[in-house]
């Protein structure tokens, strides 16, 4: 399989499932505004087709996960401040965390969303300064990462963890349950 991603936390999920894969990484255009779900399957649509037409036909894997409150996109943010504000909105509050998956393979396309819903803690200014100074919130989708210190940020999930880290495992292996290689 070749996933069309650069990010980390998708490479290491795979690897935890044991599931061989290589990376190619796609540049494309992606959507920031929109209905959420239709956004994050044309997000991961453009990165697998992208790598698709020079894969000679191999699975690949694209990718693209955001946070959705009240409709709006909360994308990674574009500095630290940015990345404050989104915090800001996002404090004591349920958002959505939605990832869209698209595998293509020859002619077939199969695409699929998964949403899990994420409520933050009450963030006071402290808080949020704390979190920024870590840098973690560079390239995450809401501004957080819930797998490192993000998750001091974090009051509870409903529905997939490894969702909110980046890739819907559960979603992932039914729309391919050949990627375990159990027949």
């Amino acid at each position: 399989m070749i996933l069309a991603s650069r990010s980390p936390q998708r490479r290491a999920i795979l690897d935890q499932l044991g599931i061989p894969f290589e990376v190619r990484i796609a540049e494309v255009e992606e959507l920031a505004e929109g209905p959420p779900h239709e956004v994050v399957v044309e997000n991961a649509y453009r990165k697998a087709a992208a790598v698709a037409g020079l894969a000679g036909g191999e699975l690949v894997l694209g990718v693209d996960t955001i946070v959705t409150l009240g409709g709006r996109i909360y994308g990674k943010p574009a500095g630290a401040e940015s990345a404050r504000d989104t915090l800001r909105a996002l404090s004591g509050r349920r958002h959505a965390v939605l990832s869209g998956i698209c595998l293509i393979e020859g002619p077939r396309v199969r695409t699929a969303a998964s949403s899990t819903f994420v409520d933050l803690r009450a963030l006071d200014d402290a808080l949020i300064d704390w979190y920024l100074a870590t840098g973690e919130w560079s390239d995450r989708a809401g501004g957080y990462a819930i797998q490192g210190r993000g998750a001091a940020l974090v009051r509870s999930i409903e529905g997939d963890y490894l969702n909110v880290v980046g890739l819907p495992v559960a979603l992932l292996l039914e729309l391919a349950p050949e990627l375990l290689g159990v027949p």
